[in-house]
């Protein structure tokens, strides 16, 4: 239980525009920042015209009405269909990896909140790849998780469990009426659902693991696993003080029936930590629970957290450190800057490099964000593969630089207001002071004399723009504030 207590007091109401409370370009880059990974002017300014209820509706539509990926080829193969084909089954095996990960890292792009929440719930619903390593194990993890991201939390509960990702993470396949496992029973408990030691007792756990055998059924390694009823524990189970031949979907509908409080609240704090702040309002987490209870619509209590009047609160912006991925794909939506395809498929390698890879958390527990993502050789890392996919843009795009700068100044020729525009882009908040931003400028005026600035001899078709872009980007990047959003 954290120690500090939250100065964001405003409340779920709905926010309303005031002379205090402007709907302004800074709270619309929160609302991009928070529900997805942040979004080019031309973006932002469009959103100005659009209410604040608007604008959440169609972020959250957009993710709900975005197509699935299209299934691919290698689905449902296994080793057996690789060897047939005359495959190397490692080689594929990354091949298709890299695929969902790109996939992944598009809907970052194209639909935001959608792609936030992929990495979201497979940050909930730990499993790890290294552990199963099968690509269509991952797939269907993927699959089902891209299904139920915004629908009922019960059924995603249901489902995600019978994956053969999970089943193979937390021992359900060892879990039989012979041997049980109570692996996945607790962590559905602690971790998934109800919260550590939170209305549940040992005994609990040692009845639901009986409740979950039963799916541990494979040809191989790589085959998908499925329900053997001679594995089953077909007898009597008490669980919360109810005794029935409880089978998996009855200890779901159990587990909902006996603990929706419990439940809702675990969840809704784990959405307000993500979305709002790592110190938790439990008030407001009082409030969504008491909604979220009716009905477990995931995207109904989002709707009813982002419109609130306490997530636009100036106290929220500016409050939670980036992930790796925050920062990487932040950048190229802000500055659309175009990637040769093999840097942008080394996305993935560096935020590797950072601390997230993808499906593989660092543990059950998942990432814990926030302040963990920093560290002496994190925050160095960030700098340099930042630094490095900027001067990728010199070398490759070089006039990108002149067009984002005319962009984000509407062509100014002073160099203060070209170096405010393009630092404000990318920091949730105002740099503290002027000095601030008159030491960016500063460096963004590179070694060209004064005098070409005081009598307007320079602008933005001066030759040496591009690289003092660079230079400002190569600046912005370290300061303390970049690292927020």
């Amino acid at each position: 239980m954290s120690v500090f207590t939250s100065c964001i007091t405003s409340t779920l109401q709905p926010y309303v525009p005031s002379t205090l409370n402007p709907w302004n370009a800074e709270r619309i880059r929160h609302a991009y920042r928070r529900l997805g990974y942040d979004a080019n002017k031309a973006t932002i300014d469009a959103s100005l015209a659009l209410a604040p209820n608007d604008l959440i509706n169609q972020l959250i539509d957009t993710s709900l009405n975005a197509p699935s990926w299209p299934e691919p080829v290698w689905a449902d193969f296994t080793n057996d269909d690789y060897a047939n084909l005359g495959f190397d089954f490692d080689e594929q095996t990354q091949e298709n990896h890299r695929e969902i990960f790109l996939e992944v890292m598009n809907q970052m792009q194209t639909t935001g909140l959608k792609g936030r929440l992929v990495l979201f719930w497979s940050n909930h619903f730990v499993t790890r790849l290294e552990d199963y390593y099968a690509s269509n194990h991952l797939y269907e993890y993927y699959s089902t998780i891209e299904e139920h991201l915004l629908g009922n939390f019960q059924e995603f509960v249901r489902a995600i469990g019978k994956t053969s990702a999970m089943l193979v993470f937390l021992n359900g396949l060892e879990n039989t009426n012979n041997s049980p496992n109570e692996n996945y029973a607790r962590e559905l408990f602690e971790l998934f659902t109800l919260g550590v030691d939170n209305g549940y007792t040992q005994n609990d756990i040692v009845e639901t693991s009986k409740a979950l055998t039963g799916y541990n059924h494979r040809e191989n390694w790589t085959y998908p696993i499925y329900f053997d009823a001679s594995t089953f524990d077909n007898s009597e189970k008490t669980i919360f003080n109810q005794t029935g031949n409880y089978d998996y979907d009855g200890l779901i509908d159990l587990l909902f029936e006996e603990r929706a409080p419990q439940i809702a609240q675990f969840i809704c704090k784990k959405l307000y930590s993500y979305f709002v702040s790592a110190t938790v309002n439990e008030t407001v987490v009082t409030e969504m629970a008491s909604i979220f209870v009716q009905d477990f619509n995931i995207s109904n209590i989002l709707r009813i957290l982002f419109k609130s009047e306490h997530f636009f609160d100036s106290k929220t912006i500016g409050t939670q450190i980036k992930s790796p991925y925050d920062m990487t794909m932040s950048y190229l939506n802000i500055t659309n800057f175009s990637l040769q395809q093999d840097h942008y498929e080394a996305m993935v390698w560096f935020n590797n490099v950072l601390g997230q890879q993808m499906f593989e958390p660092v543990d059950v527990a998942g990432w814990q964000g926030d302040r963990d993502w920093i560290n002496s050789s994190t925050l160095t890392g960030r700098w340099e593969i930042l630094q490095w996919t900027i001067w990728h843009t010199w070398n490759n795009f070089n006039e990108e630089l002149r067009a984002f700068a005319i962009e984000s100044s509407n062509n100014s020729n002073d160099p203060y207001i070209v170096a405010k525009s393009i630092i404000d882009r990318f920091m949730p908040l105002e740099l503290y002071s002027i000095e601030d931003y008159q030491a960016a400028t500063d460096i963004f005026k590179h070694n060209l004399p004064e005098n070409y600035y005081e009598n307007q001899i320079w602008n933005l078709q001066y030759e040496s723009v591009p690289y003092q872009v660079v230079l400002l980007l190569l600046h912005l990047i370290k300061l303390p504030e970049f690292q927020l959003k």
